[in-house]
């Protein structure tokens, strides 16, 4: 799985969703909340599976979780940060945007959908960053 690829569609495919949705609200908010729920439920998963193998690799290297997920330092090369956490920034506008447009509607469960971009740069930086060995 390339977290790069699949951060970058599921982004596209929220933000498109939660522009009909707010525009479209009746027809289209609760088709795009069980999406936002969903976004939200393999994002919870994917973030868990980061932490447990970042945890797994802490008994080695001196894992810190701001580096984990948000790709701080030398972590990650700044191609693969700009797009991950572009793409979990648009997220977290495009909820915003949409969920204060719409605060008592369906489509404010986008609120949810960023926990996916966190999680899948949780991911990559389980399996692919670059920490510091742990001293002896």
């Amino acid at each position: 799985m390339n977290e790069v690829r699949v951060s970058m569609v599921t982004t596209a495919v929220f933000v498109v969703a939660a522009t009909l949705a707010t525009v479209f609200p009746d027809p289209l908010g609760v088709p795009v909340a069980a999406l936002d729920v969903a976004l939200f439920a393999v994002g919870t998963v994917v973030f868990v599976l980061a932490l447990l193998k970042g945890l797994d690799r802490s008994r080695t290297e001196q894992v810190e979780i701001g580096a984990l997920f948000f790709l701080t330092g030398s972590t990650a090369p700044r191609d693969v940060k700009v797009r991950l956490l572009g793409c979990l920034v648009l997220q977290v506008l495009v909820a915003l945007v949409s969920s204060s447009i719409r605060v008592y509607t369906e489509v404010a469960f986008g609120i949810l959908v960023p926990m996916l971009g966190l999680g899948l740069a949780g991911r990559w930086g389980a399996r692919h960053g670059v920490f510091p060995k742990k001293s002896p």
